[in-house]
């Protein structure tokens, strides 16, 4: 199975070497000296990882065969994917890869049906799972463990204890304002 690791970024010095931006928990297994990646687009590839190097918070690899800063110009925005043994599994027991929860079913802990994993996103603070509901709708769930109890992969399920407002209207609102409207 193909799993995108990384996006190429600019071009950094003059000596061949970009930047990237990270897709993966595992950069130091998947982004490691020696590694050959496929690409997309295609033309562009594979990559042979030459070296790495961690340089102001931010990744630098250089490519076997990319010399200058026009050809490591020329791989801006290409994505860096790896083959992936589809039944691999992450070291900690608590991760899991994308594909492991795409289309798992999401139920409440009461065992509501919620709807289907269609995508997950990857944002700064938090990922987020996209719900496909049984009406067509889809719904944010953020996957952290107070609101993601259980991934259970046997049963291709995920339990969710959802507080007021995520997954339907009973939202409570809190607010430090008096409630009767009475102006002082």
């Amino acid at each position: 199975m193909q799993l995108v690791v990384a996006r190429v970024g600019r071009a950094h010095g003059i000596k061949g070497e970009v930047t990237v931006e990270v897709r993966t928990d595992e950069p130091e297994v998947r982004l490691a000296p020696g590694a050959v990646l496929a690409t997309d687009p295609a033309s562009t590839g594979p990559l042979t990882i030459e070296t790495g190097r961690v340089h102001s918070g931010r990744l630098l690899l250089r490519f076997e065969g990319v010399r200058d800063r026009n050809a490591a110009e020329a791989l801006r925005n290409t994505l860096l994917i790896a083959d992936v043994d589809p039944d691999e599994q992450p070291e900690d027991p608590d991760e899991y890869y994308d594909h492991q929860l795409m289309d798992l079913d999401v139920v409440t802990k009461d065992g509501d049906e919620v709807g289907r994993i269609t995508e997950i996103s990857h944002l700064p603070a938090q990922d987020l799972f996209v719900v496909e509901r049984p009406d067509g709708t889809e719904v944010m769930i953020p996957f952290v463990e107070e609101i993601v109890i259980e991934i259970d992969l046997d049963e291709q399920r995920a339990v969710i204890d959802p507080p007021p407002g995520l997954i339907d209207d009973r939202a409570e609102i809190a607010s430090s304002r008096d409630s009767t409207g009475e102006e002082a």
